[in-house]
């Protein structure tokens, strides 16, 4: 592994994330999962910060089962859950997707309870419900991209402005 990328921890749901680096930035990756039916976004962003130097939270689960249930219940779930609350409380960055043909109810979730944060950077392209999204980012002053290069950008200076010392 290059040195470049060493430099970035990555966590996936449902690593210790008390573990990360505290002198470097977090970003959250939240955005259309669908169960593991959405692409993985996550791998192709995570790969354009690597010079970043960050701590990269992914809620993409290796082994995510459908058949767990959705319930308080089920140990499971209820840790995925409660690992994703974690992290996005303490990532510096939200970096939020709304994939084309996606319902995304978690990430519109999501959106809802972080939306006067400071943290979110938005990508919303062709998504369904693009225009109450275009809505509520410009009533808060959340950015919001239709390009992902444009999004990776502004999540990149973000993160600078986050650095700790």
């Amino acid at each position: 592994m290059c040195e470049s990328v060493k430099k970035n921890r990555f966590f996936k749901a449902v690593d210790k994330i008390e573990r990360r680096d505290l002198s470097k930035p977090s970003v959250f990756l939240a955005g259309s999962i669908d169960g593991g039916e959405a692409h993985d976004w996550q791998e192709r962003v995570t790969t354009k910060l690597k010079f970043s130097h960050c701590n990269i939270f992914n809620p993409r689960r290796e082994e995510w089962d459908e058949s767990w249930e959705q319930s308080l219940n089920s140990a499971n779930f209820y840790e995925q859950v409660n690992w994703e609350i974690d992290a996005l409380e303490e990532a510096d960055v939200i970096a939020l997707y709304f994939a084309d043909g996606s319902k995304s109810p978690i990430s519109l979730l999501e959106f809802g309870m972080f939306v006067k944060s400071n943290k979110l950077v938005v990508y919303c392209d062709d998504f369904y419900r693009k225009g109450n999204v275009d809505v509520v980012c410009q009533r808060f002053g959340i950015p919001v991209f239709t390009d992902e290069e444009s999004w990776i950008s502004c999540i990149k200076r973000k993160l600078k402005l986050c650095v700790k010392k």
